[in-house]
């Protein structure tokens, strides 16, 4: 069962990372619209699909995958905070730079994937051994 919610998270991270960098100038146009500073918005364009396919690359090894798991629940709860303070009408606009079929959700429905995918990530990093660190 561990295998699945790793491959599950890997999915998720490989396919919103590609879709990104192949959809390249959609892409950056999104980030530059979001209710943020616009060099923030620049930096964010170029960081975001390199970190998604990093926390991918790290579930897919076992001496990394403690450390996907806590990028996925990170970034996740990144996403999901800044998706719930656009469902409840924080922002003076809606914008979205979700990939590829997740652009037809409603906010409501991104919200409650959001929270699915952290509940897989949370049960991955249970399953996981911690790292161990020297001292």
């Amino acid at each position: 069962m561990e295998k699945i919610s790793s491959t599950l998270l890997i999915l998720l991270w490989t396919y919103t990372g590609f879709d990104k960098l192949i959809r390249w100038d959609s892409s950056r146009k999104a980030f530059l619209n979001q209710p943020m500073p616009n060099e923030l918005e620049e930096v964010l364009a170029f960081v975001i699909p390199g970190i998604e396919l990093l926390i991918a690359l790290l579930l897919l090894f076992s001496v990394t995958r403690w450390w996907g798991y806590l990028g996925s629940i990170l970034l996740l709860t990144v996403f999901t905070t800044y998706v719930g303070l656009i469902w409840v009408g924080a922002f003076p606009r809606v914008p979205c730079n979700c990939a590829g079929i997740l652009e037809s959700l409603g906010w409501a429905e991104h919200f409650v994937l959001n929270m699915i995918c952290i509940g897989i990530a949370v049960w991955g990093i249970r399953q996981e051994k911690s790292p161990v660190i020297d001292d």
